[in-house]
Order: C-alpha cells, then sequence, then structure tokens
C-alpha cells in the first residue's frame, strides 16, 4: 500500500510530467496523449506511466517510442522542477484505455 507521501509524490510526478510531454518536440508524440496511470518505487528509483492515446494503441505505441528516446531530458526536468534529490527512472508502457472507454462509450449511445 503506497505512504501517503509517495501518493503525494507521484500526483506532482504526474502532472509535471504532463506538462513536459506537451513542450517535447519529438514528431512521434502527436495527438491527445493522457497519463493513464503512474506508479512509483517507494524508493524513487523507478517509475511505471501508463500512456493511452485517443487514436488507438498504435499512436500510444509511437509515442511511447518517442518518450523513451527522451527519458533523459524528462528524468532531468522532473528532478530540477520538483527539486528531488534522485528522480525516478522511466518506464513508458502504451495503454488502450482511452480507445476502450471511447468504444464502451459509443456502444452505450448505439444501445439508447
Amino acid at each position: 500500500m503506497p505512504s501517503y507521501r509517495t501518493a503525494r509524490a507521484e500526483e506532482d510526478i504526474k502532472r509535471e510530467l504532463s506538462d513536459i510531454m506537451r513542450g517535447l518536440k519529438d514528431p512521434r508524440i502527436t495527438g491527445l496523449l493522457s497519463i493513464v496511470k503512474l506508479e512509483l518505487a517507494s524508493d524513487y528509483s523507478h517509475c511505471k506511466v501508463y500512456i493511452s492515446s485517443l487514436d488507438g494503441i498504435s499512436s500510444a505505441k509511437n509515442a511511447v517510442e518517442g518518450l523513451k528516446s527522451a527519458g533523459g531530458f524528462i528524468r532531468r526536468e522532473i528532478g530540477l522542477r520538483l527539486k528531488m534529490r534522485r528522480s525516478p527512472e522511466f518506464h513508458f508502457i502504451a495503454d488502450d484505455g482511452i480507445e476502450y472507454s471511447a468504444n464502451i462509450n459509443k456502444k452505450l449511445k448505439e444501445i439508447e
């Protein structure tokens, strides 16, 4: 069970990571991207970030490749913005959460 301090750090990282992602100029990182879930290790050494795209899982996978290549920049920026002694190593994972929920919403609209 995550502690209060870890949960607060997760929210701070999620907020700053969203801002950093908007400013990246990599052509693979396009469209509406969302951070579905973020899991931070208790010692702040690793952070799993689940990324979803409205355009589908293939777009999310392309965005993950772009984010992996910008991993060093993202790690440095998080460390500077949050003034962390040790910034985590990020592991980006593609997720189809937004596409799945949009599909469910469409099916519910069809039922009505």
